[in-house]
């Protein structure tokens, strides 16, 4: 394979592949990870007054809920996230015969100005077990959807985003062969999409309002702990739970650089253009040596070609018809015809001559 043939299969592959990775940056690329949840307490004693007029501290109690990516060794490198940007809010819930019904609530909401964070911190006085439930709801990207219990059954699937979900129902019908084989446009429900739809026929384009009323937003993650102190002063409990987080897919970043690299190609296009004018100027070099080439090995036989061929060219080119041969001869300028065309053309050019010169005396030609 020559390098022209070969630089142009190559063009055209990393076109091709540019493409695909163009397509693919469009839809959402999310890998799986484990995210580790950190969930610890610590004491702080409190502390009485040592002389008349200082002020003492109460015992507290201090709760840090805070995580962070379990790294496998082979993956690559995830760019750091926040372990608040997992969450679409966070609720802790504290003793309420405790705390009261006005405190015993700490709750965090995402909302479009909010500053991502490490970890969520809790303070409170008090020595005795508090028993605090944590609820935590992810923040899905995008939005997913907790089945109704006899449609998660059907499709056998707990919760997933909307696309999936309708999906996953048309496969189901197309696997049981529902669709109307009449009516393209009518699903003939069996038993379990009838208890699920409350119908025995619905239309295609009635699916996702059906389906509305049957998708909820997810469960949150409930997480329990036990703030109790134990004896020998400030110390840190902790407890650990692993759960299954959806990140972007850091080869995504790598295909957009190739992507927004492969945007800057001015450089490559005018390298490309010169060596096209290369060529072009090597092939009319190449035509040149040829033509002398043939002139130095036959003069004659070459003259004579090039003759006619110069010949054919000019008639092209001022796309002059004729006679060929016989417009050398001089017999042919003595035929009838060509002798009336003379006399026409010589009378026609005196009575030019006559009428301009009338014009020019001032005589009226009655």
């Amino acid at each position: 394979m020559d390098l022209l043939a070969f630089e142009q299969k190559l063009d055209a592959t990393i076109t091709r592949k540019k493409l695909d990775i163009q397509e693919s940056l469009k839809r959402p690329q999310k890998v799986k990870k484990r995210l580790r949840i950190y969930i610890s307490h610590t004491f702080i004693a409190g502390k009485e007054p040592e002389k008349e007029g200082e002020e003492g501290s109460v015992p507290m109690w201090e709760l840090r809920v805070e995580g962070r990516l379990i790294e496998d060794q082979v993956s690559r490198p995830l760019p750091k996230k926040k372990f608040s940007s997992f969450f679409k809010s966070l609720v802790i819930e504290l003793d309420k015969d405790i705390y009261g019904p006005d405190n015993h609530l700490v709750e965090w909401h995402r909302t479009p100005t909010t500053n991502e964070t490490d970890g969520f911190q809790v303070k409170r006085p008090g020595d005795r077990p508090v028993k605090c439930t944590i609820l935590l709801l992810l923040d899905y990207q995008p939005m997913k959807f907790k089945l109704h219990p006899r449609l998660a059954k059907v499709l056998g699937i707990a919760a997933e985003t909307r696309p999936k979900i309708i999906e996953a129902l048309w496969q189901y019908i197309k696997t049981h062969k529902l669709q109307d084989p009449v009516d393209h446009d009518t699903v003939n429900n069996d038993t379990f999409l009838e208890q699920v739809f409350s119908c025995k026929r619905m239309r295609f384009m009635e699916i996702p309002q059906r389906l509305h009323q049957l998708l909820q937003q997810p469960d949150p993650l409930v997480l329990t702990h036990i703030i109790k102190h134990n004896e020998g002063g400030a110390e840190k409990n902790t407890a650990c739970y692993d759960i299954d987080v959806e990140v972007e897919d850091p080869l995504k970043q790598h295909m957009a650089a190739f992507v927004h690299a492969q945007a800057n190609t001015q450089d490559i296009a005018n390298l490309d253009q010169k060596i096209y004018d290369v060529v072009d100027q090597i092939n009319e070099w190449k035509t040149r040596r040829d033509f002398y080439v043939r002139f130095a090995d036959h003069p004659h036989e070459f003259i004579k070609k090039w003759l006619v061929s110069q010949s054919q060219d000019l008639k092209t080119m001022t796309e002059a018809s004729g006679e060929g041969e016989a417009e050398r001869r001089a017999d042919h300028y003595y035929r009838p015809e060509t002798q009336e065309g003379v006399f026409r053309y010589i009378y026609q050019k005196v009575q030019q001559k006559r009428a301009e010169l009338e014009q020019g005396l001032g005589v009226r030609n009655n």
